[in-house]
């Protein structure tokens, strides 16, 4: 079920669980939308504590000597490296249009990576499908980040979020 392509969707899953759970609500945002800002905002209206994205693109491969597609669902998700700058588009969007805090992923294997995100607004970053390739990767994008603020003269990662000049 896609309940989450639509603010009216989005808003009532998250309404629903909100009346029955009152921890930490995070939102995890599909990319395959219209408009991922305006589905923010509705979840955030309905109660969540935060929103995660982006989750993975919906993607396709096709077998051309048989003339299939190579999934036996015909489609599925798409994610690492590939997605990085729409999803660096849709934290930015998303991170200027809600107050709670946006949690960002899809494709951060470094830390610049994880720099990139966090300028672009995202409070925290999530590391997924880079641990399937190097699975201390999430070390080295923590050394890698300490050393880009100690470099930069940061005193704290809060001083990039956000802090993309456009």
């Amino acid at each position: 079920m896609a309940f989450g392509v639509t603010c009216s969707g989005a808003a009532q899953v998250v309404k629903a669980v909100r009346a029955v759970y009152n921890k930490t609500l995070i939102v995890k945002l599909s990319p395959n939308v219209t408009d991922i800002a305006q589905i923010a905002c509705a979840c955030e209206d309905e109660g969540a504590d935060a929103v995660s994205l982006i989750n993975t693109l919906l993607g396709m491969a096709v077998d051309i000597e048989r003339r299939k597609p190579q999934l036996s669902i015909r489609t599925g998700g798409l994610s690492g490296p590939t997605v990085k700058p729409v999803a660096l588009r849709m934290v930015y969007d998303v991170a200027h249009a809600v107050k709670v805090p946006v949690i960002g992923l899809g494709g951060i294997s470094s830390a610049a990576d994880a720099i990139e995100f966090l300028m672009c607004g995202a409070t925290a970053i999530q590391i997924g499908t880079a641990n399937f390739v190097d699975p201390t990767v999430t070390i080295k994008v923590i050394a890698g980040l300490n050393s880009w603020l100690d470099a930069h003269g940061c005193q704290s990662v809060h001083e990039i979020i956000g802090a993309l000049e456009v």
